[in-house]
């Protein structure tokens, strides 16, 4: 088993992410049509990303300190990976410490700090959330792990394999727009919520509505009409179904891990339509 890799060989993301599609890989790359670029509008922990082959890659995403510790990550690599490995001292594990370095990283400027302490945050706070309020701040607390692990082999696998990509901070639909014939476009948008308790879009700043939802399944259509494939990861709801109707769907089930309680971490149902 190489390392950053689990033992079925996938490439595990170095960021822990609500949402991340590390343990549904399989299914959608089998289902994710041969092309010479993949697209991804949303893309999150990049965990499709790291675990396919494609000649190249455009990754956006609207989190501004996601795709600026890509970017640094990217450009930086050991020289980086070693800057990250000073915050994961232990004394840094207590809630003291981490309430400081979460207020250094919200007044912080320089992107390659802020991009470490991002690290840092992911791996200390609150079930890896990422999460900000109305002010743009990182708000989520302290995670009271006894060990938080640090990527440092999973950052450097990201690095080698970021140099085939482009990382951009954008809209989905700007970032669709420049999608063109020989790319294929993989979107894991904020899912629609199963209740109207768990809107899970609040983790990110902005949220996703219906709207949008409806906006991002048009714009699949519009661009398999261009000859462009497009595979879409959302909830198996009434609402998806309908949005989706001219896709292929592929239904299953999948255990949640959002929250902290294993009781807690029921099955929910889920869909990937492909529109070609």
């Amino acid at each position: 088993m190489s390392i950053g890799t689990s033992r079925r060989g996938q490439a595990r993301p170095f960021l822990k992410w609500a949402g991340g599609k590390y343990r549904i890989l399989p299914r959608i790359q089998t289902l994710l049509p041969a092309g010479e670029r993949l697209v991804e509008p949303f893309v999150g922990s990049a965990a499709v990303f790291l675990n396919t082959d494609f000649d190249h890659y455009l990754l956006g995403d609207t989190n501004r300190d996601l795709i600026g510790l890509y970017r640094t990550l990217q450009a930086d690599g050991a020289n980086f990976v070693d800057y990250c490995t000073s915050l994961f001292d232990a004394a840094n594990n207590s809630p003291a410490a981490y309430y400081r370095l979460r207020d250094e990283f919200n007044h912080s400027r320089d992107v390659h700090h802020r991009s470490a302490l991002f690290v840092y945050l992911n791996r200390h706070g609150y079930n890896g959330l990422c999460r900000y309020n109305s002010k743009g701040e990182f708000n989520v607390p302290f995670g009271r792990y006894k060990s938080p692990y640090f990527p440092a082999a999973e950052m450097l696998a990201f690095h080698h394999k970021a140099q085939r990509a482009e990382f951009r901070h954008d809209d989905f639909a700007h970032i669709i727009a420049e999608a063109r014939r020989g790319d294929v476009i993989y979107c894991d948008p904020p899912y629609v919520p199963l209740s109207r308790s768990a809107n899970f879009t609040t983790y990110s700043a902005g949220g996703f509505d219906l709207e949008q939802q409806n906006m991002l399944a048009k714009l699949a259509c519009k661009s398999a009409a261009r000859g462009i494939p497009v595979l879409v990861s959302n909830h198996n709801t009434r609402f998806t179904r309908e949005a989706y109707r001219s896709a292929k769907l592929s239904k299953f089930k999948v255990q949640r891990f959002i929250s902290c309680d294993a009781l807690n971490r029921n099955t929910a149902g889920e869909l990937l339509a492909l529109f070609t």
